[in-house]
């Protein structure tokens, strides 16, 4: 299956912050495996001098992650295809 890179803009994150932010795209991610939907969360890199965050997911298709991202209420700028 593909990586996929989820990019969101998020000023001011603390380290706190992005654990429980990391910690919804997981269980958002868990959930849709459950449904039979097989989307891993990998991790999340915060970048404070660009004030983006980014969320590496493996999953069957971009429709896929973007639900996942969806329901981890990321509010993404972009994801696309990415290789590891």
């Amino acid at each position: 299956m593909p990586d996929y890179l989820v990019e969101v803009f998020q000023p001011s994150l603390r380290e706190s912050d992005v654990a429980a932010i990391s910690a919804r795209a997981r269980l958002a991610a868990e959930e849709l495996t459950r449904e039979g939907i097989p989307v891993g969360y990998l991790r999340s890199i915060y970048v404070p001098g660009d004030e983006s965050c980014f969320h590496l997911f493996v999953g069957p298709s971009l429709a896929a992650v973007t639900e996942a991202s969806r329901r981890a209420q990321l509010e993404p700028q972009r994801i696309v295809e990415a290789l590891q």
